[in-house]
């Protein structure tokens, strides 16, 4: 280990003793919503921004971070510079209230959560200061939206299994599909599967993306014992390429748009969901359990 990484561990161990214990809300936290995709440019990384808006406006306290790694742009539709992100906390450099970002309608943003795979290089004692702050963020907020990268590989797994709810966005191309259900397979092969629930992006009805849920859900079930929640769709609306042009959420600036709506009843669907949802533990100690490894 170098002087420098020396050093940068100081800083965090300094600042281990200044995390306080808990906050104003208690033992209560955040549901967690993990948005993925089997296959990249189906826009997930836009669904998990306006999603997390819409959850905000209808009185929620919202988290969004971005684990998409190495490919993380949410800064980038919010018009934000997210230059700090999680693995400056991870080495030291920041802490985690350094590197949050003021997002659109109240909605706080923590970029570059694809850094929390490198917490497993850390010290145990580093490791739990991490836990700490980031078990504090889950405690201030009703939500934690994730946006994960697309594909399967084992760090978008980790998040999948790790969340209360994962939405698995596809469009009607057969591509997207077939990838969504190689989601759907890889995480039903696992020893915990969360509540999963489908969406279809771009859809050019009602009835097709009927068809694409219920093809999904029946293949599923008869394939893989598993059982995939339909959670709708977001019609195709040229109005979202335009907001992601402008570097807007379309939420805020269409938001009476067909694809608007149809995030708005999402959202509802998810408020539904979690309210009957009962996970135990909090999701960062799910997702990287290090106070059992500590204990070990």
């Amino acid at each position: 280990m170098t002087d420098q990484a020396r050093a940068l561990r100081g800083l965090v161990e300094q600042r281990a003793a200044m995390v306080p214990a808990s906050n104003a809300r208690g033992t209560t936290r955040a549901k967690t919503v993990t948005v993925t995709s089997g296959k990249g440019g189906v826009g997930k990384s836009n669904l998990a921004l306006n999603l997390a808006i819409a959850l905000r406006q209808s009185g929620a306290d919202v988290c969004l971070l971005d684990a998409n790694l190495g490919l993380g742009n949410l800064d980038v539709l919010c018009g934000e510079n997210g230059y700090w992100n999680l693995s400056h906390v991870v080495s030291g450099v920041r802490s985690l209230a350094d590197i949050s970002l003021a997002g659109p309608a109240g909605v706080r943003l923590i970029p570059g959560a694809s850094g929390l795979t490198e917490v497993a290089d850390c010290p145990t004692h580093v490791q739990r200061e991490i836990l700490t702050q980031l078990e504090q963020l889950e405690q201030a907020h009703d939500f934690l939206i994730i946006d994960t990268g697309s594909g399967i590989h084992l760090p978008v797994r980790r998040f999948i299994t790790a969340a209360d709810i994962v939405l698995i966005l596809t469009t009607p191309e057969p591509t997207a599909i077939a990838d969504a259900y190689a989601t759907v397979k890889a995480v039903s092969a696992g020893q915990v599967i969360p509540t999963l629930e489908v969406v279809v992006n771009q859809a050019g009805s009602r009835e097709e993306a009927n068809r694409i849920l219920e093809r999904l859900q029946e293949t599923a079930r008869t394939f893989l014992h598993t059982e995939i929640g339909a959670a709708g769709f977001i019609p195709f609306d040229s109005t979202v390429q335009q907001a992601v042009i402008r570097q807007t959420p379309v939420l805020l600036s269409s938001p009476r748009c067909p694809a608007s709506r149809a995030i708005e009843q999402l959202a509802r669907r998810i408020k539904n969901i979690s309210a009957q949802k009962q996970t135990e533990g909090s999701f960062f100690s799910r997702l990287w359990p290090i106070r059992q490894q500590a204990a070990a």
